[in-house]
């Protein structure tokens, strides 16, 4: 029981800190990189950069690590795109197999309590000789009954967590694919960088 309560705790600090972090990480991409845009327009990259780093989340990463690039050919663009993107996705992802994993064990330590207590029944039976009494029977069930249902109280709110946040992460990529995308559009078929004549 005791480590059942452990993993129960580990699994809501482990859901609470990333909840809160993707939730920090989600800006409204769509406004952000229209603001991106507008000052690209007027050719004021290092705002634009100074947006990017006062923006928080992997978003805001990608598009800045695209800026650095700007003006650059359609390969070094996409390099430097591709390279932010997959390090933020580790990032994101952080943690969450400890979720599945305490999903997946929780009921075996219930399995294992209910082992334990039916082990433990047995024995007073062979001990109390030809008779057992109720307080027996009770004490071992209960026993078995609890770890059991405990494994699974653990095991069902950490599963549901879990796909929680991996749809928020997935949703996060989805932004990372969208802006990263948008702005190399952008950067290589709208961008004119100052000193550079329009054909």
């Amino acid at each position: 029981m005791w480590l059942l309560v452990l993993l129960g705790l580990i699994a809501v600090v482990v859901f609470i800190e990333r909840a809160l972090f993707l939730h920090r990480s989600q800006i409204r991409s769509n406004e952000f990189l229209t603001g991106i845009k507008n000052l690209l327009g007027k050719n004021r990259l290092m705002e634009a950069l100074t947006l990017g780093e006062e923006t928080p989340g992997p978003v805001a990463k990608i598009v800045k690590a695209g800026l650095r690039h700007a003006g650059e050919n359609e390969q070094a663009l996409r390099f430097a795109v591709q390279e932010a993107a997959l390090a933020e996705i580790p990032i994101l992802e952080r943690r969450i197999g400890a979720l599945a994993a305490i999903a997946q064990i929780a009921p075996l330590f219930g399995l294992l309590g209910t082992l334990l207590g039916m082990i433990s029944t047995f024995q007073l039976f062979n001990h109390g000789g030809n008779y057992a009494t109720p307080e027996v029977l009770a004490g071992g069930m209960w026993q078995a009954l609890l770890t059991a249902a405990a494994g699974l109280i653990v095991a069902i709110p950490a599963q549901l967590g879990r796909y929680f946040l991996s749809s928020r992460v997935r949703a996060l990529v989805q932004d990372m694919e969208w802006s990263g995308n948008e702005l190399l559009r952008f950067l290589l078929l709208d961008y004119r960088p100052e000193g550079v004549k329009t054909p």
